[in-house]
């Protein structure tokens, strides 16, 4: 149950997000797999390396350039036992899982507040939001029942990164105050918050030393 409740929690956060009618994104796309149905593959990047091969005139001379994505060093982690290095596994695992659907909800988000500002008054966004709302529910739930509790934690600290708001500010935004406070103490029972924020240079430092090496197509 608590794994449920973790996950169902994430999804009261884009339930707010997607126009479904306008948005295309997951399983509308052909041949898209959605992230929770990938397999993760530690041996290769989940993200491709950029590599953008241009050029450049300088006077009557043109120079070729190649632009690739940061490449990221760090020093080698030390691992006391057997558990860390299976925790900072696990870790890699869960970001190569959780972090393309981050993404996802990103971009959701943008493509929603520039749909939701056509609407012509706060009566037509608050009923299409009520559609949007109902329509996400059946979409997402069998979705994110597929991810486990922690990947559920995850994600909600992921969210915040990706779109540099909390998943209760979120909420808030789209469907007012009282619905957030409502999300939240849903999660709240469950051992989780809509309000997690993200300190990479803090607590979150090994979870984004590991973002931006799965970004760059390094992990």
């Amino acid at each position: 149950m608590k794994i449920r409740g973790v996950l169902l929690l994430f999804l009261s956060c884009l339930v707010a997000l997607q126009v479904k009618a306008q948005v295309q994104v997951g399983n509308d796309r052909p041949g898209y797999v959605n992230p929770e149905d990938r397999e993760v593959d530690m041996d290769n990047p989940t993200f491709v390396p950029m590599v953008k091969v241009g050029k450049v005139l300088l006077g009557k001379d043109s120079i070729q350039y190649v632009e690739m994505n940061n490449v990221y060093v760090y020093p080698p982690i030390i691992f006391k036992n057997a558990q860390q290095r299976a925790a900072f596994n696990r870790l890699v695992y869960n970001v190569k899982k959780v972090l393309p659907i981050a993404k996802e909800v990103n971009q959701i988000i943008i493509e929603t507040y520039e749909y939701l500002e056509t609407l012509p008054n706060k009566k037509a966004k608050d009923e299409h939001m009520k559609r949007v709302e109902k329509g996400i529910k059946q979409e997402y739930t069998p979705r994110m029942k597929k991810l486990t509790y922690q990947q559920g934690k995850l994600l909600i600290k992921l969210v915040y990164r990706e779109c540099n708001s909390s998943s209760y500010n979120l909420i808030q935004a789209f469907l007012g105050p009282v619905r957030a406070g409502f999300y939240q103490a849903f999660a709240w029972v469950f051992g989780a918050s809509l309000k997690k924020t993200y300190d990479p240079t803090g607590v979150d430092r090994l979870t984004e030393r590991v973002v931006l090496m799965v970004e760059a197509g390094q992990i």
